[in-house]
């Protein structure tokens, strides 16, 4: 019978990464695994795709819902610029230049495939992300939106005649528009027939266009 001869050729250790740089390799892979296969993927399934035990990702992230919280916190407050917000309110130049630039650039962040399958799945699933972002991108692009638009117009500030639902909502349409791009590139595999700054440049063109007609009429009700 043959004897059979161990192999001289050392498997290779587990990289020994500190804390911080594991911890950023799991949350990484996360928003990929997350991205892919939506909430319900399991933790276990996680581990395995990376190589590692279940245990080493809790010894991380305790559970499950602080794995999600950080990837809400890498993909969506870690890649907000708040450079975007100082071009919403930088007067020296009009603002629907100030619109392109702004949506042109936040559209490169939320139309890639992370961002829109996760936030998908998390409306599905009934996860907190939806909710926490957009109250986010209200306040720090929609009601900025409106109040810049009112002094574009020469309208009364919002000391004068308060912010109405109606002004949100049409600026809620822009950014409806900008996530359906993405949708359709990430969720309906459905490719975009024009350039996406093309469509931002209409959009803009046709929001401020409406805006123009109908803002002073909501602010005249408003302030009866």
């Amino acid at each position: 019978m043959t004897k059979k001869i161990a192999s001289s050729v050392p498997s290779a250790p587990r990289r020994r990464l500190k804390r911080e740089d594991r911890e950023r390799e799991i949350a990484q892979a996360a928003v990929a695994f997350f991205a892919e296969v939506g909430f319900d993927g399991d933790t276990r399934e996680l581990a395995r795709r990376m190589g590692v035990t279940q245990s080493l990702i809790f010894r991380y992230f305790p559970s499950k819902a602080a794995l999600i919280e950080r990837v809400y916190q890498e993909v969506y407050v870690g890649r907000w610029n708040t450079y975007w917000e100082s071009i919403i309110t930088d007067r020296s130049m009009p603002l629907q230049e100030r619109l392109l630039r702004f949506y042109k650039d936040y559209a490169r962040v939320a139309l890639t495939y992370d961002w829109v399958r996760i936030f998908m799945f998390s409306g599905l699933r009934g996860e907190n992300i939806n909710t926490r972002y957009l109250e986010f991108l209200r306040s720090r692009v929609l009601e900025p939106i409106a109040k810049e638009l009112r002094i574009e117009l020469g309208l009364p500030g919002f000391d004068v005649v308060p912010l109405s639902e109606e002004e949100v909502e049409l600026i809620w349409g822009i950014n409806a528009r900008v996530f359906y791009l993405g949708q359709r590139l990430w969720i309906f595999n459905a490719p975009l027939t024009l350039d996406i700054d093309q469509i931002i440049d209409q959009t803009i063109t046709s929001y401020l266009a409406g805006a123009k007609l109908t803002i002073p009429d909501l602010i005249k009700a408003s302030a009866q």
